[in-house]
């Protein structure tokens, strides 16, 4: 059975950064389990996995625009410093909060300046060109909802 929307997809996989920068792997973990077509995971690699059959491996290299995109420059936002929590006030730091819908976001301290914080609320992958590494373990029809 090959790869197609509506299946049910187990993979495993090893994700690294262009450079060989090692991000994220499965290997010798539980899969990734998914179904083909229904956005569960980015695009990019959604697509380049169509049509696999289980023990097919392959090397997927994906440009910012098939994966978590550009950088966004308007995803940059100044805040005054008394409004980031002191053990995140270092560059790199990972912090969440609520917009006023109540929505919980994620940020990244990208910029520390005298009285403010810059905050960067672009998926960390932004900009980044992805380089999967990809073995399908089984492909079988999706379970009845």
């Amino acid at each position: 059975m090959n790869i197609a929307a509506g299946k049910e997809v187990s993979i495993e996989y090893t994700l690294k950064l262009k450079g060989d920068s090692l991000v994220a792997t499965n290997v010798g973990r539980d899969p990734l389990v998914y179904i083909h077509g229904s956005s569960q995971i980015i695009s990019g690699l959604e697509q380049a996995l169509a049509g696999m059959a289980v023990g097919e491996s392959k090397k997927v290299t994906l440009p910012p625009g098939e994966s978590y995109g550009l950088v966004d420059m308007e995803a940059f936002r100044e805040v005054d410093k008394n409004q980031i929590p002191a053990e995140a006030m270092h560059v790199g730091a990972q912090i969440q909060g609520r917009e006023g819908d109540g929505e919980v976001v994620h940020a990244r301290v990208a910029e520390i300046k005298e009285n403010s914080v810059v905050l960067d609320f672009n998926h960390p992958l932004a900009g980044k060109t992805l380089c999967f590494e990809v073995k399908v373990l089984n492909v079988q029809d999706a379970p009845a909802k």
